[in-house]
C-alpha cells in the first residue's frame, strides 16, 4: 500500500489526496507537523515539503503536480485528463501557470500584505469559468483538483466571500458535490 505524507493544512498535500480519493486509492497517511518537521522527511524530499508520495517498491516522488500526473499515468482509470487533447493541454498550462493565476496573490493575501491581487486573480477565474464549466474545458480534472484547495482556504482561512465571483462560487459548490472535494472541507479549516 502507498504511504502518503502528508498535512491537512497544506493545499498542496490537498491536491494529493484528492487525486487519490478521486481514482479510489487507498493509501497509508503519515501526517506531517509542519512547524515541527522530523529530519527524515528531507531524505525522503531535500525541500523538506509535503506532500510526499512512496510506493512499497521505493519510489519516493516530492511535488504535488508530479504525483498528481504520475497517478494519472500509472491509474488512468477514471481519467482526470479530458480525452480532447487542447483541453489536456488547456489543463496543463492552468497548472503550470498555477502561481500567476492564483498562488502567489493567495500567499500575499494570506500574509497580510492585502486582498487587492487575489481579489483581481479570483475576477480572472471568474471569467474563465463564465465560459466553461471546469478549467480544462468540459470536463472536471487535474486542473481543477490543482485549484480548489486554496479557493476553499481562501474562503475558510482569508474570509473571502465568493459572491462577487458567482462562476467560481457555482464551480466550487459542484465540486464541493464529489466525495473527494467534500473531504477537504474540513481539513482546509486547519491552520
Amino acid at each position: 500500500m502507498p504511504t502518503l505524507y502528508t498535512a491537512e493544512r497544506c493545499p498542496y498535500a490537498a491536491r494529493a489526496r484528492i487525486t487519490l480519493a478521486e481514482k479510489g486509492i487507498a493509501y497509508d497517511a503519515v501526517e506531517i507537523d509542519l512547524a515541527d518537521r522530523p529530519a527524515w522527511l528531507y531524505q525522503k524530499n531535500p525541500l523538506g515539503r509535503v506532500p510526499v508520495y512512496e510506493e512499497d517498491e521505493g519510489l519516493v516522488l516530492p511535488e504535488s503536480e508530479v504525483i498528481m500526473e504520475y497517478l494519472e499515468e500509472r491509474f488512468p482509470e477514471p481519467a482526470l485528463w479530458p480525452d480532447d487533447p487542447a483541453e489536456r493541454a488547456l489543463g496543463r498550462l492552468w497548472l503550470k501557470r498555477f502561481d500567476d493565476r492564483l498562488g502567489n496573490a493567495y500567499y500575499e493575501a494570506r500574509r497580510g500584505d492585502g486582498r487587492d491581487e487575489l481579489d483581481t486573480k479570483l475576477a480572472e477565474l471568474d471569467r474563465a469559468l463564465e465560459a466553461q464549466p471546469y478549467l480544462a474545458g468540459r470536463e472536471y480534472g487535474l486542473a481543477d483538483i490543482g485549484y480548489v484547495p486554496w479557493i476553499l482556504r481562501a474562503r475558510v482561512n482569508l474570509g473571502v466571500e465568493l459572491d462577487s465571483f458567482p462562476a467560481v462560487e457555482a464551480w466550487l459548490a459542484g465540486l464541493t458535490e464529489r466525495p473527494a472535494v467534500a473531504a477537504e472541507l474540513e481539513p482546509a479549516a486547519a491552520r
